[in-house]
């Protein structure tokens, strides 16, 4: 971790962690026990191994915040307007950009990490990061692959997208997926009102705990069962 962080020197990164109070789909989402762990606390577990004084929670919920505070991690405040289901996570990134600019806080790109995704490894965040830096993109995003027989279904009728009738599923081509693991933007991009950027490194992952993204009572049980 020493030597990663001295690679680093040359460009400041800040890492935030969105973590709003209320969700329509799982309530309380983001303070969900998950093997008697609030499911935040994962990613801010991470993100402190990473970069130890540059982990931001941003969220609109005290009991989160008072978590966080607990954890030695900065804490941002979100206003109740941004902290609704319609809420784009691109105008919270703009708001924590806008304190870090009204603060003097050095910040050449974010490093988005959401509390869904409690499995993401400390090598595989370090491996994204430097994967973004010696590509010199603009963005990064974590895919993992899918393989299965897609389509539409409209007026009862069902259309295959990727692939023939009949086609052997080992013959399709490989479609990909945003896995939600890990997301890297520099900071001019998200301005820009980007997160994914045109020219966005697509970081291929084959671990299978990194691409669970827990939205459901369902996930939730799938991740406490993988545990």
């Amino acid at each position: 971790t020493r030597d990663f962080l001295i690679n680093l020197k040359h460009m400041n990164f800040q890492i935030v962690i969105p973590a709003r109070k209320n969700s329509k789909r799982l309530a309380g989402k983001n303070l969900r026990l998950l093997n008697g762990k609030p499911l935040v606390q994962y990613s801010i577990e991470i993100a402190k191994q990473a970069f130890k004084n540059s982990v931001w929670v941003n969220s609109d919920d005290q009991d989160i915040l008072d978590l966080s505070e607990k954890l030695e991690v900065n804490l941002l405040s979100r206003p109740k307007e941004l902290a609704t289901d319609k809420t784009p996570t691109i105008d919270v990134l703009k708001y924590q950009l806008e304190y870090f600019k009204n603060n003097n806080i050095a910040c050449d790109a974010i490093i988005l990490l959401q509390p869904t995704s409690p499995f993401r490894s400390l090598s595989l965040l370090q491996d994204c990061i430097k994967h973004f830096m010696n590509s010199r993109r603009d963005s990064l995003a974590t895919f993992s692959v899918i393989k299965k027989k897609l389509g539409n279904v409209k007026k009862n009728k069902f259309t295959p997208l990727n692939y023939i009738p009949g086609q052997r599923s080992q013959d399709l081509d490989n479609l990909y997926y945003e896995n939600g693991s890990i997301y890297i933007s520099k900071c001019k991009s998200i301005s820009n009102n980007e997160i994914i950027t045109k020219d966005v490194y697509p970081y291929l992952t084959n671990e299978l705990l990194s691409s669970i993204d827990i939205d459901t009572i369902e996930d939730l049980e799938y991740a406490e069962f993988l545990i």
